[in-house]
């Protein structure tokens, strides 16, 4: 991976670009912000689905999926750091096919992902973990926590983010009590090693890790979040790939250990009958850790996916209303705050609609297809975008071989997909189609009313 060193007089430093938006994310809160997304629920929530998937070798996937992760996010490296602007996905599709309709159907596929993973995520929160502390209605916790989520990102952009510090480094803590308890197991002589190579005698071991990949991909994804908040971003151009390909190895040495730790501790079937699954390894390991404080632990982190998430899906929507393909009032941000107030609605009203639309591995499988068709995108968008010669400053440029693998590891993952996600992915699209439609007849009918006054 090389920097590109070809310089243009007119080049503009990204730093120096107007924008409504707070400059006020530095590199290290960056890759803060990435590693707390993608140490999610991922891995408290779904490692359990990845082992029925599987069988005992939960690490194998997780592997594939940070190296399938990796491929695209060196491509989301060249572009955010060549145009850093608000919108990521829809701006890079853009500037690359020229067709409004595009650019708005890619947009709203992560837009999409965006505020279903984040309903996945409150139907989480609201699962074994929480009812370990209180018994309360599922629904009613969901909605409950999805606007204490929108509360907080309308406060502000480094209030959240400061946030994100604190509850990564709950969550991290949380992940690393899982191996040293699996390593307490292990020493006293329980516990089965040799887990850590099985795989589901269902299927063939190629076909089972490819399935589970599917998930365990979901884990991954928070990483694409982060080129939506580019444009409050610091020196965004040294500063983002570091981030990026920090936080992501960082996640996966920690996915990696947490998968042989509690293949190590539990079976498979266990694990994969449990919303909790890391909730087991604790009382099977039963050194006097309270299960109560792990559920904090765990709850923290999936809340902390969420709001990560919904920072995404808001600052997407006001980047495509900017872009004049969703309503112009979703670019109205609070005068103080300096954050997109009206996007924070709308998107929190959608989440909170399709978190009774089905289970956390359903709306996972369904955010993985919807951002595998803006990957497909942005990495086609990276090779047609090299012919862009207005902006060849100092930006990272991927090997010409890492976007071209990535199409590749996108396709498969798409092929893994059922009929159900595939319609409820459908259903969404439609209704983007129909929000463009109308976007764009209001348009016409603002433009024909200015003309004739």
């Amino acid at each position: 991976m090389t920097v590109e060193r070809a310089r243009d007089e007119g080049t503009t430093d990204p730093d120096d670009e107007h924008t409504p938006l707070r400059r006020a994310i530095t590199g290290k809160l960056l890759f803060v912000f990435i590693l707390g997304d993608v140490l999610g629920a991922g891995i408290y929530a779904l490692v359990g689905q990845i082992a029925g998937k599987v069988g005992g070798a939960v690490w194998v996937p997780l592997l594939l999926a940070l190296v399938m992760a990796l491929l695209t996010a060196t491509s989301d490296a060249e572009l955010v750091t060549k145009y850093p602007r608000a919108g990521g996905a829809a701006v890079f599709a853009r500037r690359a096919y020229r067709s409004p309709l595009v650019s708005f159907l890619v947009g709203f596929c992560m837009l999409a992902a965006g505020v279903t993973s984040a309903a996945g995520l409150a139907v989480a929160f609201a699962g074994d973990y929480l009812t370990a502390l209180v018994d309360v209605p599922a629904p009613a916790a969901t909605l409950v926590f999805l606007a204490v989520v929108a509360a907080l990102n309308a406060r502000g952009i480094q209030e959240s983010l400061r946030a994100n510090v604190v509850m990564t480094v709950i969550e991290v803590s949380g992940l690393i009590l899982v191996v040293v308890l699996a390593g307490v197991v292990l020493g006293r002589g329980d516990g089965d090693p040799g887990r850590v190579l099985e795989f589901d005698s269902a299927s063939t071991p190629a076909v089972a890790v490819l399935g589970a990949a599917l998930l365990a991909y979901y884990s991954f994804v928070g990483f694409e979040t982060s080129a939506n908040v580019a444009e409050e971003l610091r020196d965004v151009r040294r500063v983002y790939p570091r981030a990026l390909f920090g936080a992501l190895m960082a996640a996966g040495v920690i996915y990696v250990l947490v998968g042989v730790a509690i293949s190590v501790v539990a079976p498979a079937d266990r694990l994969a009958a449990s919303t909790g699954p890391l909730l087991d390894v604790v009382a099977i390991a039963d050194v006097g850790v309270p299960a109560r404080l792990f559920s904090v632990i765990a709850l923290v982190a999936v809340a902390n996916g969420a709001l990560l998430t919904m920072i995404m899906a808001s600052r997407l929507t006001f980047g495509m209303a900017r872009e004049g393909l969703l309503p112009g009032a979703l670019t109205r941000v609070l005068p103080q705050r300096k954050t997109p107030w009206t996007a924070i609605l709308a998107t929190t009203a959608v989440a909170m609609v399709l978190s009774a639309t089905g289970s956390v591995a359903a709306l996972a499988e369904t955010v993985v297809l919807l951002l595998l068709v803006g990957f497909v995108s942005t990495n086609l968008a990276v090779l047609v975008l090299r012919r862009d010669r207005e902006h060849q400053g100092d930006h990272f440029r991927a090997p010409t071989v890492v976007p071209v693998l990535a199409l590749g590891t996108c396709v498969a993952l798409m092929t893994q997909q059922s009929a159900s996600t595939w319609a409820r992915a459908g259903v969404l699209v439609l209704v983007g189609v129909g929000l463009y439609v109308a976007t764009r007849i209001g348009g016409r009918t603002r433009s024909g009313q200015t003309e004739a006054s």
